[in-house]
């Protein structure tokens, strides 16, 4: 609850506008999901002590909005764009994240009472309302799965049916864009991404969770269309997305310039929650393949290896003088991380009916029901520095289970062994799947071939052309001027340049390096993850590529 008027200048579409509730609210996630993982009594005390607040500041009618609390309730839902439901639907993921970690329900009980409120207001029969920013609508999803109330689910499709049909509007303070604001067609017609990034990210989620449950073929076309259209089109090759300042997100296809990309943190971790939930309803490995592309570069450059500084931008290049900082007048970026980074175990495993589901490869001990029957995983791995994965599996009693094992989108080359014994499974939709009883001690090895890849842009992306990126497994990699300082704007790469890979524990707090040697010099890369944690100095994804 940071007043946002007054604080000092940074980036980001609401900065220095109004009182932002979300920011604490996802804060809160954060620790919440810290709590399920490592139980810390004096973290969930001063957790209870914000939920206090929070409960202390909810009006008798069940609104909470400290914009409106503060500078008069009686102007409150009369503009669309004030972020009302944003901060409520924040609210929501962390009244049931905190409620899912400790059982305790005041800050659920808080939510429900809000949305309570606003279905008094708006709803069929009731007013109009298009939220300017997208997030209430999965976070009404959330709250359903935990309450089993079915009327947030209805609500969630309501404000989703609510949009290209001409209820936009700022209440007299502005113009309403609809293309900037997701409203410019009804959502099962939409083909195209447009707008502002975060919004189009967390839309696509509560449409995905919607037809997850009520299996709308109307909004699952229209998600398969929009995916093709961000993965194949505009999408950077870190995952990021929304190249323009100007609007935080898309111009027209291909438009992926480097210096000048935008590829908001928040935008980046967005599509790793959209995939997540293409994943989930489709089993198809594709859409982890960019959950990780986004996880490992896109969002993970948003935060410095010591985890004090925020990049808010996330360019491909840089002339040195872009750099994290410690806070921004929009605090989205740095809260956005502190709730996604404790959150990383929910992406690593599914189930289904007939298969435990391994997407991500991190070291991990995870126990789950199967069954009615629990299961512990123990996974032991380098990963990303090295493709060899070992999974041990403990159960009370033999479990007849396949086991899908995601075959990453860049590994070309791989082998699977049950109990050191090589095995040839079948192959669906980029898993590896091993049919089999499975009993406590077996083990489970993948071996994932990680060469360096030199990759090509697209020829429609006019920024690259005649220019080479550097892969290898889900790491993205660059150049630093801190370690090439010689003639760093004319380096390139060609044909005949031999690479090589290799572990310093010593840099950057551990990371595999790529030396590139050319018959003159030699080039040093570094993951683009971990970029901007030394000397200032310029930086660049793409090298010039001289055949």
């Amino acid at each position: 609850m940071r007043n946002f008027e007054n604080a000092a200048k940074g980036e980001g579409e609401h900065s220095g506008i109004f009182f932002d509730d979300s920011d604490v609210y996802k804060a809160l996630e954060g620790m919440a999901y810290s709590l399920m993982n490592n139980p810390d009594p004096a973290l969930e005390k001063k957790a209870d002590e914000w939920i206090d607040k929070f409960a202390a500041a909810q009006q008798p009618d069940g609104y909470i909005n400290t914009y409106y609390t503060l500078t008069g309730l009686d102007k409150r839902w009369t503009n669309m764009d004030k972020h009302e439901m944003y901060c409520a639907g924040h609210m929501i993921e962390a009244g049931v994240a905190y409620y899912q970690a400790t059982g305790k329900r005041k800050l659920l009980d808080v939510c429900v009472r809000m949305v309570d409120h606003m279905m008094s207001i708006f709803g069929p029969g009731k007013r109009h309302w298009v939220p300017g920013h997208e997030e209430i609508e999965l976070a009404l999803v959330k709250l359903y799965q935990v309450t089993n109330e079915e009327k947030y689910l209805d609500f969630a499709y309501w404000l989703l049916e609510e949009r290209g049909h001409g209820y936009g509007s700022m209440g007299g303070e502005g113009t309403w864009n609809k293309s900037y604001y997701q409203d410019d067609k009804p959502v099962r017609e939409m083909t195209d991404i447009a707008g502002h990034a975060v919004r189009c990210m967390y839309l696509y989620c509560g449409m995905a969770d919607v037809a997850a449950i009520k299996g709308d073929s109307g909004y699952i076309a229209a998600l398969d269309r929009l995916w093709e259209d961000v993965v194949l089109r505009n999408m950077y090759i870190t995952g990021g997305i929304g190249s323009s300042k100007h609007n935080e997100g898309f111009t027209e296809d291909y438009d992926l310039p480097n210096l000048e990309a935008y590829c908001e943190t928040c935008a980046s971790v967005g599509m790793v929650f959209w995939n997540q939930r293409m994943n989930q309803f489709t089993g198809d490995s594709k859409y982890i393949d960019v959950l990780e592309r986004s996880l490992y570069n896109g969002a993970l450059a948003g935060i410095s290896l010591k985890g004090d500084r925020f990049f808010y931008v996330n360019p491909l290049e840089s002339r040195g003088d872009h750099h994290r900082q410690e806070w921004y007048g929009c605090a989205c970026c740095p809260s956005q991380i502190s709730r996604f980074l404790p959150s990383i175990g929910n992406y690593i495993y599914g189930t289904s009916a007939d298969a435990i589901w391994v997407n991500l490869y991190i070291g991990n001990e995870a126990s789950f029901k199967v069954d009615g029957e629990e299961i512990r995983l123990r996974q032991s791995t380098d990963y990303p520095w090295n493709g060899e994965i070992e999974l041990q599996v403990s159960a009370v009693r033999p479990l007849k289970k396949d086991f899908r094992l995601r075959i990453p989108g860049w590994c070309k080359e791989y082998s699977v062994f049950v109990n050191d014994e090589p095995v040839e499974p079948k192959t669906d939709k980029g898993y590896v799947v091993l049919n089999n009883t499975w009993k406590e001690g077996d083990i489970i090895r993948l071996d994932l071939s990680m060469p360096i890849e030199v990759e090509a842009a697209d020829p429609r992306v006019k920024e690259n052309i005649g220019k080479r990126a550097i892969q290898r497994g889900p790491l993205v990699y660059c150049l630093e001027e801190v370690d090439n300082p010689d003639n760093f704007d004319n380096l390139s790469i060609s044909p005949s340049t031999s690479f090589l890979s290799d572990f310093e524990s010593s840099l950057l707090d551990g990371v595999v390096v790529i030396n590139a040697r050319n018959a003159d010099n030699t080039l040093s890369f570094i993951p683009y993850y971990a970029w901007d944690n030394r000397e200032t100095g310029k930086m660049k994804v793409w090298v010039e590529y001289k055949e």
